[in-house]
C-alpha cells in the first residue's frame, strides 16, 4: 500500500483528498459526520468502539474509546481523533483494528500493536493491557539465526491476531481455534507460522470475532496433481472402502476422523450430531483427506480437519425440493446450548445397518427414481450427485487434454471389482469418473467455472467431488456452485439419479450422453491466467479459506462446527474472489464480477439476502446492474460500495438499525424496521463525493471521500467503473450465450469439423480477453482503493499485452465468419433461444427490429472492439487534467492512440472479413472448398473484366482474385494459386504499345496482364505491392505500417513447392529469392527425401552446399558437402557413399574429376584400400597412389578408367619391390622385381608377379641367370638359359651388374601434375605459367574473403585465432609483388609464403596440405621401402621446382633459380660497380643467391621430414649399425685417453673445464666434460629438419670448439684442417648421434648447390669425413 501520494494530477488540496465520514445505521436521518483532519485519510480501520486512522505522512491517529490508555478522560469527544505519538518516528504503511486492539504496520515490514492483551491477541507476554503501539517482533525459527519476517499486512479478530508475510505466510497469535495452529495451549504469546498453508501463495487476510478467512492463489495444475492419499493422515484408516452386496458394488469413502472437531477442555473430541464412530462399512460419504484443491501443506503437522464431514438429516418432498434440518434447527429447539454441536437425541443416527442397505438395494432396482430418492433419503442413506450435475461438468472437459491421474486408493478399488459386477459398474464409473473431474479446471474450480447464478450440480473440485451429495444435503434450494437457484433446477432435482455409496445402475441419458460425439469443449476459465500478465495483474483464480468457530456457519462449509486448520471453500474456488472480509460473525467475498457472496449469522439481515441455510456462501440481492467494488463488514452490519446509474459510487446498507446510538434488540424479528431484507440505498451518498474504500466495525460504518479536482478523480472512477461493466457485460455473454451454446448436442454436427476447430479457437480467445479484463478492471478496483494515480496503470506500462489479446480475439472472430460459422451457428442458436432472442438483442446492444440471428451473433463477438475507443476516450479524458507540455499528458496521449490505432485497425479487419466472407457467398461451389481458408481475405477481384489475361483465346474465361495471402487466376473449370511471397510484379512502360500492362513473375511462370485503364492498372498495381509486402512482414498486425513502403523487395526469404519445373518437381524450396528465381541461401526438400542446404544463384545450386540423397538399396544416406556449379557438384568437395566409402577431393559436373582421395572400406571390413591421385570423369586416370591394405601392396604409377596402365611401382610388405609397365591393370612388360635380400629379376613380365620372356635374374651374390623364365615369383620358376658366376679377379667393370632403380618408374616431375594443375587454375590460369599476375591476385583475394565468411556462417570449421589474424593479414594484397626485388623485398617475400602456406584457405597453403597429404600417403606405411628413398628424394626436389615457378608467377620481379640478388651498396653512384665486382670477385653468400629450397624447403620440409627421414633411415640401416657399434666402444674411455687415442694435439687439450660454474681440473678419469659445449651444440643436428639449419648447427659447433682452444691459446691462432680434424673427431663421437648416417646423407641430397664450396661446404665435409672415419676406426 502507498503511503506517500503525490498529486496525481493536480495540486494537492488536503481538504478535497482523502476526507473521512463516520455513521452508524441506515435510517433516512441519518447524516454521516466529517472527521476533520490536517491531512488526507488513507486508510480506516474499525473495531467495537474505536477506530484508528493512517493519514498521509504515515502518521496513525485514534478516535473513539480505549480503556487501555489510562490517561483518557471520558468527556473527550469520541470523534476527536488522538495521533498515536509512539509511533511518531515510524512510517506506518497500514493499519487494522480488531474489537478492543490495534496493530500498524510499518514501511520494513514491522508490526506494531497496542489495546487488550488478555488473549495475547498483542503478541506481548505477561501484560493484559497494552497502552501504546509496541514493536512485535515476527521470526522465523526455523532459519538459524532467526531471521524478522517482514510484514505486508494484518487482520486483527477479537482475541487474535494474523500477518501476512512478504513470502505470502500467515502468521497468528493470540487465542483460540481460529489461529488455525496445531496446539491446544492458548494463549500463543508470539506469532506462529499457520503451517497448513505453507506452500500456497496467500493474497489477503481477515478476522471476524472467532474466525478467520484467506484469500488464496490457487495452486497452479501440474503442482495440484498429487497422488491422492489412500489412508487418513491422522489414525491411519482406509479412506476409501468397498463391499460386494450382491448385484451392487458399494465404493464408500465415509472415514470419519474424530480429530477434526474443536478440541474441549478435557481434551476429547466430540462427534458429530448423532454420529458413533464408524463400525466397518459406512455408506455416507465425507470429505477425503487430500482433495484437489487442499493437499496437505508439506510440514510436520499433518491435516485434521481436511476429510472430516458431517451429515445432517434432511427429508427430500415428492417435487424434488430439498428441505433440510440444520443444526441450527436443531439447537432452537432446545436441545442444546451449544449450536456448534447439536443434540444427539434430537434425531435417527444416520448411518443405516447393513440389513437396510441390502433391503434398500433389492429394491433399487424397479423403483421410480423420485420415488427412490424420497426413500433413500428417509433411510437415512446420503443423497448422491445428480447425474445432470455430473454431465455438465464432463461436457465441458476436453477428451484431448485428459490428464493422467495417480492410481488412488478409490480407482484401485473400482478396476478391482469392476470384473464381479459386470460392465454396469464400469460405464458407472466412466460416466462419473473422478479421473474426468480432477484437474480439468484451474484446481479448486467448482462446478462450471464463472457461473454467476450457479448451474445445478456443478462440483467443488478433487476428488471429493464424490463427497458433494453431502454439502448438497445441506443446502436447501442450493446448488453447491452456490448462488439463487432456479426454480426449474430445483424441479430438476426429482430427474436426478441416486447412487449409494458410489456405483449404481445408470441413467440410461447418461450413458446415451458418454456414447455421443461432442463438441471438444474448450475451458471458458482461463487455466493459468494470461502468461504476459504474469505479475502485472492481480490473480482471479482464488479460493476462500476458512478456519475457527462456526456456531453461526460463518466459516462457510455447510455446517455450524469449528475448523481447527484452514480448509477450502469449494464453492467458491470459481467465482473470482478478489477481496474477502469478516464481520463479526458473518463472512462476504466479493467476486471480479463485482458480486458478494455472504454467509454466516444473519440476525439483522446483514447477509443481504433472507435465504436459509446461511452456513454456505450465497450472493447478496442486489438490483440488476448494481456492481459492488469495496465492502465492510461490522459486527451486525454490512456496508456496499456500488457503481450506480452514474460513475460517481453509491453506497448500500444491510443489517442492524441503529438508532441514537442505542441498538434496536432483535428479539421480535417480524419488525420490519429493525433489520434490512436486502441491502438498501443510502440516500446521502451522493453527497460525499468520490468514495473511495468503505469501512465497517462495531456498529459504525465510515466511508473515505475525495473531491474531484479537475476532473482527474471523476476520470479514473470513470475508467474503473467502466472496466468493471465491461468485464460483467463478458461474463454475461460467456455464461448466457458462449456455454449454453457449447453444451447444445446439435452444434458440432451443425457447424461441421473445421468450424468447430474455429469456434474453439474463438471461445479460447474470448476467454483471454474475458479473464484480462476481469484482472483488469480489479488492478483499477485496488488502485482506486489505495492510491489513485494513474502512473501504475497497467494499459499504459504494459499496452502491449491489451493490444495482443484484441488483435489475436479480433482475427478469430474474423476467421470464424470467414468460414460462414455464425451462420452455421444460428441454426443451433435458434433451438435454444428461440424466435425471440431478447437476451442475444439485449446483450448485443441491438436495437434493431427483426435482425437476422446470424447478423446478431456477429454484432455481438465484435462488441468488445467498441470498448478500445472507449480506453482511447478515457486515456484522452484522464490527459486533459494536464498541462499540455507535461509528461504525464504526451504519456496518456500515447496510450490513448496506440488504442485509438487499433480500433480503426480492427474495424478495417472486420471490414474485410465480412468482405470476403460475401465474396464467398456468391463465388462458384466448386473453387470455394479448396481456396476458402479462415485466415485468407480478399482485397479485390476482376470479375468486371478490369483485369484480363495478354494473348488469351476469345472465348476463355480470366478471373484474378486477389488475397492477403495469394493470387489466385481462375478460369472456366480450374484455378491456379500464386503465394504472394513468391510473385513479383512489375509495370511494362505504356509508350509504345499504348496497353496498360503488368508483368506478373513467379517461379515457374511469367504472363503479363492488361488493365482496362491506366487508373486500373495503378490500382492492381498497388493493391499486389502492397499485399505482397504485409504477406512478407506479417504485417496486418499492426496495421498501421500499410503501405509506408512503394513496393516490396525484389530480394526476399520465402517458402514455395514447385509443381512443374522438372528438375524440382514437388520439391520445396525454402530461403532467399531474387525476382522469381532461388537465389542465395537455401534449403531444397525433394519428396524422395533428397535435401539440399546451401547457397544458390539464378535457380540453381551454385556455391557451398550440403546434399544428401537416400540409396535405394541400403538404409542409409549418400552425404556430400562441397562446392556448386550452375546445379552440380563441382569444385573440392567431400561424398559419403551409403556403402561407407569415402571420397574427398574435385568434382566437376557431379563427377569426380580432378585430384582426389577415395577411402573404400574400414581396416576391419573385407577390403579396405586407399586411392590419391587423379580423376577423370569419375574413373582414375593419370598418376595414382593405390594402397590395398588387405593384400599389403601398394602400387604408385599410371592409371587409365580405373585400371593401371602404363609405368609404375609396386611395394608389398613383405619387402618385394617392383618397378615397369602395366597394361589392363596387371604387371605386363618389361620390369625389375627385388626382393628384400637383394634377389633381382630385370626381365619380361605377363601377370602380376608372373615371369614371362627373357630376363636376367640376378643373385645378393653377383651370381645370375640370363635366359627365358616362366612361373610365380615364389613359387618356383621355370629357367631356360646360362648361369653365370662372376670371377673375384674381374675387373669392375663387370661388378657394375646393380640395377639402377627408378628409369622404368613415373618421373618425378609427371607426379601429381594435376595437384598443381588445380593450383593454377585457382589463381586463373589455363595452364602453369600462362596468365595475367594481377588476376591471381584478385582471385587470391576473393578466396580467402569466401572461405572467411563460410567459416564464419559454419562454426563446425572453426578456425582459431591466430589463424583467423593471419587470413585477415593475407586478405590485403603484398606491395613486394611489383618492382624489383631488393633483399628487404625478398624477406617480406619470404614471410608473406610462409603465412600463406599455413593457411589452408589459400591456394598455396592448400597445395602445400595436398602434397603433404599425397606425399605421406605414398612413403608411409608400405610405402616405407629404403629402395624408394631415391624417388622420395626426387620428388621432393620436383616439388620445390614446380612451387617456385609458382611463387615466380605471383612476384615476376624474382630472379630465376640461383640468380642474385643486388646488395643494397651505400653509395648510389657505384652501385653499379659495386655490384659487378661483387659478383665477379667474392663466392656468392647463401643470402644473396635465389634458390627454391633455401625460400621454400623451410615450409615443406618440416612437414614431410618424418617418412623421408625414415626412408634415409632404412636406406643406411647397416652403416649406422657399424658406426654406431664403434662410438658405443669408443665412448667407453675418458676424456684424455680419447683425446690422445685420436690424435688430438697437446695443446688443444683443455686443462679446465668448468663444472657447475666452477672451473675444474681435467684429470685422467674425468670423462664427458671436455669440449661439451661444442658437443651439446652438435646433438641438436637432430633436432632440425632443412640442411641449411643442420650446417649452422655444424658451423656453430666449430665456433664452440675453437672458443674452447682461443681461451688456452694465443689471439691470431688459425686452424688447419690437420690440427681441426682430430678435435672434431672427438666431439662427434661424445655427441652420440643416433642416425648421423642419414643425417649425413638427407643433407647432400638437399643442400643448397650455391653452398657446396663455401665455409658451410668445408665444414660439411668435416662432418662427413668424421662418419667414414668413424665406421672404420680400428680400435686396437
Amino acid at each position: 500500500m502507498e503511503s506517500q501520494r503525490k498529486s496525481s494530477g493536480e495540486e494537492d488540496n488536503s481538504g478535497e483528498r482523502g476526507s473521512l465520514h463516520t455513521w452508524k445505521g441506515y435510517s433516512y436521518s441519518v447524516t454521516p459526520e466529517r472527521v476533520l483532519l490536517s491531512r488526507p485519510v488513507l486508510q480506516a480501520a474499525l473495531g467495537t468502539r474505536h477506530g484508528v486512522l493512517l493519514v498521509e505522512g504515515g502518521q496513525v491517529y485514534s478516535f473513539g474509546e480505549f480503556p487501555w490508555k489510562q490517561s483518557q478522560v471520558s468527556e473527550v469527544d469520541p470523534l476527536k481523533p488522538v495521533l498515536e505519538s509512539a509511533l511518531s518516528g515510524q512510517r506506518v504503511v497500514a493499519v487494522a483494528a480488531g474489537s478492543f486492539h490495534s496493530g500498524a504496520l510499518t514501511e520494513d515490514g514491522g508490526v506494531h500493536m497496542w489495546g487488550e492483551n488478555s488473549f495475547g491477541q498483542c503478541g506481548l507476554s505477561s501484560l493484559t493491557v497494552v497502552p501504546n503501539p509496541t514493536p512485535v517482533a515476527v521470526m522465523d525459527p526455523d532459519t538459524s539465526p532467526p531471521h524478522t519476517i517482514r510484514v505486508l499486512e494484518l487482520a486483527c479478530g477479537e482475541q487474535h491476531s494474523l500477518a501476512l508475510s512478504a513470502q505470502h505466510e500467515v502468521w497468528a497469535w493470540g487465542s483460540g481455534c481460529q489461529l488455525g495452529l496445531v496446539t491446544t495451549i492458548f494463549p500463543v504469546w508470539k506469532p506462529l507460522k499457520v503451517e497448513h498453508l505453507v506452500g500456497r501463495h496467500v493474497l489477503q487476510v481477515a478476522c471476524g470475532a472467532f474466525h478467520s478467512l484467506a484469500l488464496v492463489r490457487c495452486l497452479p495444475p501440474q503442482e495440484s496433481r498429487r497422488p491422492i492419499p489412500d489412508k487418513c493422515g491422522q489414525c491411519n484408516q482406509l479412506l476409501y472402502t468397498m463391499t460386494d452386496k450382491e448385484d451392487h458394488v458399494i465404493i464408500s469413502d465415509s472415514h470419519y476422523c474424530p480429530l477434526g472437531v474443536e478440541l474441549l477442555a478435557e481434551g476429547e473430541a466430540r462427534l458429530g450430531p448423532g454420529r458413533s464412530p464408524p463400525l466397518g462399512l459406512l455408506s455416507s460419504p465425507s470429505e477425503p483427506l487430500s482433495s484437489h484443491t487442499s493437499a496437505p501443506a508439506p510440514g510436520p503437522h499433518p491435516s485434521i480437519t481436511e476429510h472430516t464431514y458431517y451429515e445432517r438429516g434432511r427429508t427430500v418432498a415428492q417435487n424434488g425440493e430439498v428441505l433440510t434440518t440444520t443444526d441450527a434447527d436443531i439447537s432452537a429447539s432446545g436441545t442444546d446450548s451449544d449450536r456448534g454441536v447439536g443434540g444427539a437425541g434430537s434425531r435417527n443416527s444416520p448411518d443405516p445397518d447393513d440389513q437396510a442397505v441390502k433391503e434398500y438395494l433389492k429394491k433399487l432396482s424397479d423403483t421410480s427414481l423420485a420415488e427412490e430418492t424420497a426413500k433413500m433419503t428417509i433411510a437415512g442413506a446420503s443423497f448422491q450427485p445428480p447425474a445432470d450435475s455430473l454431465d455438465l461438468l464432463t461436457s465441458d472437459l476436453i477428451p484431448g487434454v485428459m490428464p493422467v491421474t495417480t492410481s488412488s486408493a478409490l480407482n484401485n478399488l473400482v478396476s478391482s471389482c469392476a470384473s464381479a459386477v459386470g460392465e454396469r459398474v464400469v460405464s458407472t464409473y466412466e460416466a462419473l469418473s473422478l479421473k474426468k473431474m480432477i484437474n480439468y479446471y484451474y484446481p479448486g474450480v467448482g462446478g462450471v467455472a464463472g457461473v454467476p447464478g450457479g448451474v445445478p450440480g456443478g462440483f467443488p473440485g478433487g476428488p471429493a467431488e464424490v463427497r458433494v451429495r453431502l454439502e448438497e444435503s445441506m443446502q436447501g434450494k442450493k446448488s453447491c456452485s452456490t448462488g439463487d437457484i432456479r426454480e426449474e433446477e430445483a424441479e430438476g432435482l426429482s430427474r436426478r439419479l441416486s447412487l449409494p455409496g458410489l456405483l449404481s445402475q445408470v441413467s440410461p441419458r447418461l450413458l446415451r450422453r458418454a456414447s455421443r460425439p461432442r463438441v471438444q469443449a474448450v475451458p471458458l476459465t482461463l487455466v493459468g491466467g494470461l502468461p504476459e500478465a504474469g505479475e502485472l495483474l492481480p490473480s482471479l483464480q482464488t479460493e476462500v479459506w476458512s478456519w475457527g468457530r462456526g456456531e453461526e456457519g460463518q466459516l462457510g462449509h455447510g455446517d455450524n462446527l469449528p475448523r481447527l486448520q484452514p480448509l477450502c471453500i469449494k464453492c467458491l474456488s470459481s467465482k473470482e474472489v478478489v477481496l474477502v472480509a469478516a464481520g463479526a460473525h458473518h463472512s462476504l467475498a466479493l467476486t471480479a464480477q463485482s458480486q458478494v457472496f455472504s454467509w454466516g449469522s444473519n440476525s439483522s439481515g446483514q447477509l443481504g439476502h433472507m435465504a436459509s441455510p446461511t452456513t454456505i456462501p450465497r450472493l447478496a440481492k442486489l438490483s440488476e446492474g448494481i456492481r459492488v467494488w469495496d465492502v465492510g463488514a461490522g459486527a451486525q452490519h454490512t456496508l456496499l460500495l456500488a457503481d450506480g446509474d452514474c460513475y460517481q459510487p453509491i453506497l448500500y446498507y444491510s443489517g442492524q438499525q441503529v438508532r441514537g446510538g442505542v441498538q434496536d434488540t432483535p428479539q421480535d424479528q417480524t419488525e420490519g424496521y429493525s433489520y434490512t431484507q436486502q441491502p438498501v440505498l443510502l440516500p446521502f451518498c451522493m453527497n460525499l463525493g468520490y468514495v473511495s474504500g468503505v469501512f465497517a466495525g462495531g456498529q459504525s460504518c465510515v466511508a473515505l471521500a475525495d473531491r474531484t479536482v479537475m476532473g482527474f478523480i471523476a476520470s479514473l472512477h470513470e475508467l474503473a467503473t467502466a472496466e468493471r461493466k465491461f468485464y460483467c457485460k463478458l461474463s454475461s455473454v460467456k455464461n448466457h450465450i458462449l456455454r449454453p451454446l457449447l453444451d447444445l448436442e446439435s452444434l458440432s454436427t451443425a457447424l461441421g469439423p473445421a468450424s468447430t476447430v474455429l469456434l474453439r479457437s474463438l471461445v479460447r480467445c474470448y476467454s483471454r480477453l474475458c479473464h484480462l479484463t476481469g484482472q483488469h478492471s480489479a488492478s483499477l478496483t485496488a488502485n482506486l482503493r489505495r492510491r489513485r494515480e494513474f502512473k501504475s496503470l497497467v494499459m499504459l506500462e504494459h499496452a502491449s499485452i491489451f493490444l495482443d489479446t484484441y488483435n489475436e480475439y479480433c482475427c478469430s472472430v474474423g476467421n470464424f465468419l470467414v468460414m460462414g460459422g455464425f451462420q452455421a451457428l444460428a441454426k443451433p442458436s435458434l433451438e435454444f433461444f428461440g424466435k425471440c432472442p431478447e437476451l442475444l438483442q439485449r446483450l448485443a446492444e441491438s436495437s434493431e427490429e427483426n435482425i437476422p440471428l446470424s447478423d446478431l451473433l456477429v454484432t455481438l463477438f465484435y462488441l468488445p472492439m467498441r470498448h478500445l475507443h472507449e480506453y482511447g476516450r478515457l486515456l484522452l479524458k484522464l490527459g486533459t487534467c494536464f498541462e499540455v507540455s507535461s509528461v504525464d499528458y504526451q504519456k496518456l496521449q500515447d496510450g490513448c492512440s496506440k488504442f485509438e490505432a487499433l480500433a480503426l485497425h480492427l474495424k478495417r479487419r472486420r471490414k474485410e472479413a465480412e468482405y470476403t466472407y460475401h465474396f464467398w457467398k456468391s463465388f462458384p461451389g466448386k473453387m470455394t472448398d479448396s481456396l476458402r481458408n479462415p485466415r485468407r481475405r480478399l482485397i479485390c477481384e476482376s470479375s468486371n473484366k478490369a483485369l484480363t489475361l495478354q494473348n488469351s483465346g476469345r472465348f476463355s474465361v480470366n478471373w484474378f482474385i486477389l488475397f492477403n495471402d495469394a493470387l489466385v487466376h481462375a478460369q472456366f473449370s480450374t484455378h491456379h494459386v500464386f503465394p504472394l511471397a513468391t510473385l513479383w510484379v512489375e509495370p511494362i512502360p505504356e509508350e509504345n504499345t499504348g496497353l496498360h500492362g503488368l508483368k506478373l513473375i513467379s517461379p515457374e511462370e511469367t504472363f503479363t496482364l492488361l488493365a482496362c485503364s491506366s487508373m486500373e492498372k495503378a490500382k492492381w498495381l498497388r493493391s499486389i505491392n502492397q499485399a505482397v509486402d504485409q504477406a512478407m512482414t506479417g504485417a496486418g498486425q499492426s496495421g498501421s505500417g500499410a503501405g509506408q513502403r512503394a513496393e516490396p523487395p525484389i530480394s526476399r526469404t520465402a517458402s514455395y513447392t514447385f509443381y512443374k519445373d522438372s528438375r524440382l518437381k514437388e520439391a520445396t524450396y525454402e530461403g532467399r529469392w531474387l525476382a522469381g528465381k532461388p537465389n542465395g541461401r537455401g534449403m531444397v526438400k525433394w519428396l524422395d527425401g533428397r535435401l539440399y542446404t546451401g547457397t544458390f544463384k539464378n535457380g540453381l545450386e551454385d556455391g557451398f552446399g550440403d546434399y544428401v540423397m537416400p540409396s535405394k538399396t541400403l538404409n542409409l544416406n549418400d552425404h556430400y558437402q562441397g562446392h556448386w556449379k550452375e546445379g552440380k557438384m563441382h569444385g573440392i568437395g567431400t561424398y559419403k557413399y551409403a556403402t561407407g566409402e569415402l571420397y574427398e577431393g574435385s568434382f566437376q559436373d557431379n563427377m569426380r574429376h580432378g585430384h582426389g582421395m577415395l577411402r573404400s572400406g574400414t581396416l576391419n571390413s573385407s577390403s579396405p584400400s586407399v586411392f590419391i591421385g587423379q580423376w577423370v570423369h569419375d574413373k582414375k586416370t593419370g598418376y595414382g597412389v593405390f594402397d590395398d591394405i588387405t593384400r599389403g601392396e601398394k602400387y604408385m604409377g599410371m592409371w587409365q578408367d580405373d585400371q593401371r596402365q602404363g609405368t609404375g611401382v609396386i611395394v608389398t610388405q613383405f619387402g618385394l619391390y617392383y618397378e615397369g609397365a602395366f597394361n589392363n591393370n596387371k604387371m605386363q612388360g618389361t620390369g625389375v622385381l627385388l626382393s628384400e635380400d637383394n634377389t633381382t629379376y630385370e626381365g619380361e613380365f605377363s601377370e602380376d608377379w608372373t615371369l614371362n620372356g627373357k630376363g636376367v635374374l640376378t643373385m645378393p651374390n653377383g651370381d645370375y641367370f640370363e635366359g627365358s623364365f616362366t612361373g610365380e615369383w615364389g613359387s618356383g620358376l621355370k629357367v631356360t638359359g646360362s648361369f653365370f658366376k662372376p670371377n673375384l679377379y674381374d675387373s669392375d667393370g663387370d661388378k657394375g651388374r646393380a640395377v639402377k632403380l627408378g628409369r622404368l618408374a613415373v618421373p618425378s616431375e609427371e607426379k601429381w601434375r594435376v595437384v598443381f594443375e588445380e593450383c593454377w587454375m585457382r589463381l586463373g590460369c589455363e595452364a602453369p605459367g600462362q596468365g595475367e599476375n594481377q588476376r591471381a591476385w584478385e582471385n587470391i583475394a576473393v578466396a580467402l574473403t569466401t572461405s572467411r565468411r563460410q567459416h564464419r556462417d559454419s562454426p563446425e570449421m572453426n578456425l582459431s585465432r591466430t589463424q583467423n589474424r593471419m587470413l585477415e593479414s593475407l586478405e590485403f594484397i603484398p606491395q613486394q609483388h611489383v618492382g624489383p626485388v631488393t633483399m628487404e623485398k625478398y624477406d617480406s617475400i619470404r614471410r608473406y609464403l610462409i603465412k600463406a602456406c599455413d593457411m589452408p584457405l589459400h591456394p598455396l597453403g592448400r597445395l602445400l596440405e595436398t602434397l603433404v597429404a599425397v606425399y605421406r600417403m605414398t612413403y608411409v606405411g608400405v610405402g616405407a621401402n629404403r629402395r624408394l628413398l631415391l624417388q622420395a628424394v626426387n620428388e621432393i626436389m620436383s616439388y620445390l621446382a614446380r612451387i617456385f615457378q609458382l611463387v615466380r608467377f605471383l612476384f615476376p620481379d624474382l630472379p630465376e633459380e640461383g640468380g642474385a640478388i643486388p646488395e643494397p651498396s651505400s653509395n648510389p653512384q657505384d652501385k653499379k660497380d659495386s655490384n659487378c665486382a661483387d659478383t665477379q670477385l667474392e663466392s656468392p653468400k647463401p643470402g644473396r643467391v635465389v634458390s627454391s629450397s633455401a625460400l621454400l624447403l623451410p615450409v615443406l620440409l618440416p612437414r614431410l621430414y618424418p617418412p623421408l627421414f625414415t626412408l634415409y633411415a632404412l636406406e643406411k640401416e647397416k652403416e649406422d649399425d657399424v658406426y654406431w657399434e664403434c662410438v658405443l666402444r669408443l665412448n667407453k674411455q675418458p676424456d684424455v685417453a680419447l683425446l690422445a687415442f685420436l690424435g688430438v694435439q697437446h695443446k688443444f687439450w683443455p686443462v679446465s673445464v668448468p663444472v657447475l660454474g666452477e672451473k675444474t681440473e681435467v684429470v685422467s678419469s674425468t670423462k664427458d666434460a671436455c669440449f661439451a659445449s661444442a658437443t651439446e651444440t652438435l646433438q641438436q643436428i637432430s633436432t632440425t629438419f632443412t640442411p641449411s639449419d643442420k650446417l649452422q648447427v655444424i658451423q656453430l659447433t666449430f665456433e664452440e670448439i675453437t672458443k674452447e682452444v682461443m681461451s688456452s691459446l694465443e689471439d691470431n691462432f688459425l686452424w688447419s684442417m690437420d690440427d681441426l680434424f682430430p678435435v672434431f673427431l672427438y666431439v662427434v663421437l661424445r655427441a652420440r648421434i643416433r642416425n648421423l648416417g642419414s643425417e649425413v646423407s638427407l643433407i647432400e641430397d638437399l643442400m643448397d648447390p650455391c653452398v657446396q664450396h663455401g665455409e658451410h661446404g668445408i665444414m660439411f665435409t668435416t662432418l662427413k669425413a668424421c662418419y667414414y672415419q668413424i665406421q672404420h676406426e680400428k680400435t686396437t
